[in-house]
């Protein structure tokens, strides 16, 4: 019994890493290069709290906020 729930487990394993890989038509790469996707500069105010509020910290903006989302 406990041979068959390994043997579950490892083929349960092995299908979900081999669902992960798939090939990338050229035509479908757009969608995966979408501007928001890159780790280029922060924009905006809003994408810059957004990034204050993700990290705990912020710092240099006009006013404080704690890492919990709330002003």
């Amino acid at each position: 019994m406990v041979l068959r729930i390994a043997q579950l487990v490892c083929l349960l394993g092995l299908l979900h890493g081999l669902a992960a890989c798939t090939h990338v038509a050229p035509y479908e790469r757009g969608h995966l290069a979408h501007p928001t996707m890159s780790v280029g500069p922060i924009s905006g105010p809003g994408e810059s709290h957004m990034q204050a509020v993700h990290e705990g910290a912020s710092g240099g903006a006009a006013s404080a906020e704690g890492g919990c989302g709330c002003n």
